[in-house]
């Protein structure tokens, strides 16, 4: 088995660590150091690592003036509880991006918002079965 680990830019690991463990409804945990973090699935998989701007030399996260956050990268995730997810992402933030719809390509629910960093983020649910009507 092969697993990629998407690492993104942020400016505050803790806030950031928070919001998403808050989005993808996972326990509240704190961040290894406050310049990186794993978000963990309840089976250890790694979902996403937060890692803060220009603190290890890595080129591309040596600041966020170079470029949009997200500038080509879409945080794309499938959830099992998509109704909680979709009330948990209207606290997170005050706008969606793209409210609640039917992915013709995925025949999946799926919304989108902005992370704090503007991360561009969308949830999808598993399969249309997984939301109440």
């Amino acid at each position: 088995m092969k697993r990629t680990w998407t690492i993104i830019g942020v400016a505050d690991v803790p806030l950031s660590f928070k919001w998403y463990q808050s989005l993808l409804d996972l326990p509240e945990t704190t961040p290894s150091h406050d310049y990186f973090g794993q978000i963990l699935d309840s089976d250890g998989t790694v979902l996403l690592c937060l890692h803060a701007w220009d603190t290890h030399e890595h080129p591309s996260l040596i600041s966020p003036n170079h470029a949009k956050p997200g500038n080509g990268l879409l945080l794309f995730f499938r959830v099992d509880n998509f109704d909680a997810a979709l009330t948990k992402a209207r606290v997170l933030v005050s706008q969606m991006e793209e409210e609640p719809h039917l992915n013709p390509n995925t025949g999946t629910l799926e919304f989108s918002l902005r992370d704090p960093d503007g991360y561009y983020v969308t949830v999808s649910a598993l399969n249309p079965a997984n939301r109440q009507a």
